[in-house]
Parts: C-alpha cells; structure tokens; sequence
C-alpha cells in the first residue's frame, strides 16, 4: 500500500502554495541567445557565449526513463539541493558547479560526458529491473559482473557498498556494464575509470554521513562525471538529490525492515512505486501512455511536499517560496542577462 504521509512543519500554508503552482509549473525553456542545447528528461541545458554551462533544472518528473509530468516547486528542491551537496564537495572531489543565480539555475564548468554512469548501493532494493533487488531475484544474484550474497532480503544492508555502473548512451535506455566491460570496450580508459569510482565512493561516503546527521539514509545513488577543458575528470550533473538518490528515514527503518514493510522514503521512488502496485507498464506502450491520467493533482501535491521535506532536512534551511510564481518568464529573464 503506497504511503501518504505529512511533516511536522507541512503548514496549510505551505499545501496552499504548492496547490496555486499547480497550473504554473516550469515544463519547457527557452534560450535561443545559447550557442548549444541539450534537453534532457528533466534538465535544459545551455552552452553560453563565455562557454560555461547554464542547467536549468525543470518541474518535470520521470519514471522508467518516461517523463510523466510536473511537480511543482521540483526543480527548484533538485537545483539547491544539488548545490548545497557541491558546496559540501569542495575540496572532496572536483566538481563543475560554479554558483546560482536563480533558485532554478546553476552555472557550471563545460565538460565532456564520460559514457557511463557510476551507481553505487549501499543497500539491496528496488523496483526496476536494473535494480540490484530485480538481479538478486531474477539475475542469479548477478549484477555487472558481481555477484551479491546468499541469503539477504529486500532492503538489507550491504556490507560495504556495491558499484554497478550502466551506459550512458545519447539514445536509449540505460543498461548495467560490468566494469570489466567498460575497459574492454574502450568506452572510457582504465585509469579514468577507476579515478571515476575513487570519486564515487568518496562522495558515497560523505553522503551517507552527513544523511545520517539528519536522520536518514542514503540507500544508492547514481554520479555521472566528465573531462574538463584540460582533461581532468570533474563530478558533474546533480549529487545526492532526491532524482539521483534514494533516501530512506532512518528512525523507523529497522522496524519496518524486521516486518518486511517498505522503507518510508523521500525520493521519486514513491512515484515508481505507486505504478507498479496500480499495475501501469509505461514500457508496454509508451507511444500512448498519457502521464497526466496516473500523475493527478493529489499525488503531485504528495510528491511536492516529499521533495520540500527533504530539502529542509537535509540542509537545515527552510524551504523559499518564490514570490513570483510565473517562474519560466522569471529563468528567461536570467538567463538573457547571461548572454
């Protein structure tokens, strides 16, 4: 059964705000000032005139690769809490991000993408079946080129914490590649890679700790990286944001676990995990799927309050509402300043 739940500090005031953005969420940008642009299933991304890079990060939501629809107020959780995580990265690991001139904005260092993506699971769990939960089930136990303990159950613990990356193509899905895999197959070299996981876990490790800080747990989470102007490997994307990650609360985790209830989470995976139990196959027929049939305002509104949740947990700061609600005319208007 999915699970419905408020925060102590979820005000009316705050349903109030989130249901008037309900008609006035960021779907599309446009830039056409940009020298390149790249859309992808929730960013736009902008090469400027001084070759930095401005990522907008929009309303959409996306579940097994399909965008469903908005959420309000999303873009604006994902992009500051994205930039609090660098914030805390400096002198960690190099990153792009710059700095935000807007709640939804970030300016950051221009770099090529490295084709894979690096996934790292600190539990066994999951809805997909690229899910280390669907391998354990399914794969033999099997996934990218490990092989993960007998006898574990659903969202238990690894020992230590598991890398299983995918591809990354221009096209397509995402598919899980073993590392030995990614070297063979010269999709990037050895000793970027193995640079790549270094960072990865490095970051892993810094966000389970300070997740546990604030009483949750980082479950998994995906990096994606890419080579500067000089060629050094620098973390790129997003870091730790509720899209990227899965978190979990920490304090009722053991319970639910030892009676093999689902974890209570702060992510999208609630979204995931509402179309699985209604029995939607978005893969079946995405040609004809209509997202706004299954996303409707009530789930929305759950879904905005659980990203808001999270970032006032994680950061300690509280959520700002825009005064302006017309928020792609606000972007667009940064963005020409930026040009």
């Amino acid at each position: 059964m999915l699970i419905y739940f408020s925060t102590n500090n979820t005000t009316k005031n705050m349903i109030q705000q989130i249901q008037a953005a309900l008609n006035s969420t960021i779907s599309e940008i446009n830039f056409p000032e940009a020298v390149l642009h790249h859309s992808g299933k929730v960013r736009e991304s902008f090469v400027l005139p001084n070759e930095d890079r401005a990522i907008i990060v929009t309303d959409r939501v996306s579940a097994f690769d399909y965008i469903l629809g908005t959420i309000p107020f999303k873009g604006q959780v994902l992009n500051q809490i994205a930039a609090w995580w660098f914030q805390h990265l400096d002198g960690v690991v190099p990153h792009h991000f710059i700095n935000s001139p807007d709640p939804n904005i970030s300016i950051v260092k221009n770099a090529k993408l490295i084709p894979v993506e690096i996934v790292v699971r600190g539990y066994l769990t999951g809805t997909t079946k690229t899910s280390s939960w669907y391998a354990y089930e399914h794969l033999n136990r099997k996934i990218c080129g490990l092989e993960m303990p007998e006898g574990m159950r659903k969202n238990q613990k690894f020992d230590t914490p598991i890398i299983t990356p995918t591809t990354k193509p221009e096209e397509g899905h995402d598919e899980p590649i073993s590392r030995e895999e990614i070297i063979s197959q010269g999709l990037v070299p050895k000793a970027i890679y193995a640079q790549a996981e270094e960072y990865a876990l490095k970051m892993f490790a810094l966000g389970q700790k300070l997740a546990a800080e604030k009483g949750l747990i980082l479950v998994d989470t995906k990096y994606e990286m890419g080579l500067d102007k000089k060629g050094d490997l620098i973390v790129i994307d997003e870091v730790h944001t509720p899209d990227s990650s899965r978190y979990w609360i920490a304090k009722s985790y053991k319970h639910r676990f030892m009676t093999n209830k689902e974890p209570e989470s702060l992510d999208k995976e609630f979204v995931r995990r509402m179309l699985v139990e209604k029995g939607i196959d978005i893969s079946a027929d995405p040609e004809t799927y209509d997202g706004g049939k299954f996303l409707n305002d009530e789930l929305r509104i759950a879904a905005a309050e659980k990203y808001i949740r999270l970032f006032e947990l994680m950061t300690g700061e509280k959520f700002k509402f825009p005064e302006n609600l017309n928020a792609t005319e606000r972007i667009e208007g940064t963005l020409r300043k930026l040009a």
